[in-house]
């Protein structure tokens, strides 16, 4: 109990600086490369994807650059992949891609899984809503990482998006300006 009262209690600090904006968070933006970012976010969820039989897939050109912050942007990937283990059938792989499309760069996390009803969608990036309220809790989510990441995307001038289909899987993309200068 202890420790998921802490894990909320973080987790809407973080939340509550990137809401006020750039100066409450303290960070600047710099020119980093993008594999590297997504390459430390599967390293963080290698252990509990292995634990259920899910293989982590990265594909991102090696000399992709943009402008971000490489932290937060890994917590926000870290969110979706975590989500992405936990809420998928195992075994199963979740593809982590980015790639530029135009003037963006798109972020996506793609999974396998069971997949979100529509009518769900458009409150998926809310504090504190869940899907499946019984499922999460035991899971030991705080129902702030979605917010979170809507939060992160927005901090770099973008958006996430989300499709889902029902037992085919889901797949959550951060769209942020391609910038190398």
């Amino acid at each position: 109990m202890y420790y998921r009262l802490q894990a909320i209690i973080e987790d809407l600090l973080c939340l509550s600086r990137l809401e006020q904006g750039t100066d409450a968070v303290g960070r600047d933006l710099g020119i980093y490369k993008v594999a590297e970012v997504l390459s430390s976010a599967a390293q963080s969820c290698q252990m509990i994807a292995d634990a259920r039989q899910m293989h982590l897939h990265v594909d991102c050109d090696e000399n992709l650059r943009t402008r971000l912050d490489p932290d937060l942007m890994e917590q926000a990937i870290v969110n979706l992949v975590d989500n992405a283990v936990k809420y998928s059938d195992q075994p199963g792989t979740i593809s982590i891609r980015a790639e530029v499309v135009e003037d963006h760069v798109l972020i996506s996390v793609q999974d396998t899984g069971r997949g979100i009803e529509a009518h769900h969608i458009p409150r998926l990036f809310e504090r504190f809503y869940r899907v499946d309220k019984s499922r999460s809790r035991s899971q030991g989510g705080t129902g702030l990482g979605l917010a979170i990441v809507k939060h992160i995307a927005r901090f770099h001038d973008g958006q996430v998006t989300v499709m889902s289909k029902l037992d085919e899987g889901s797949q959550f993309t951060i769209q942020i300006p391609w910038s190398i200068s």
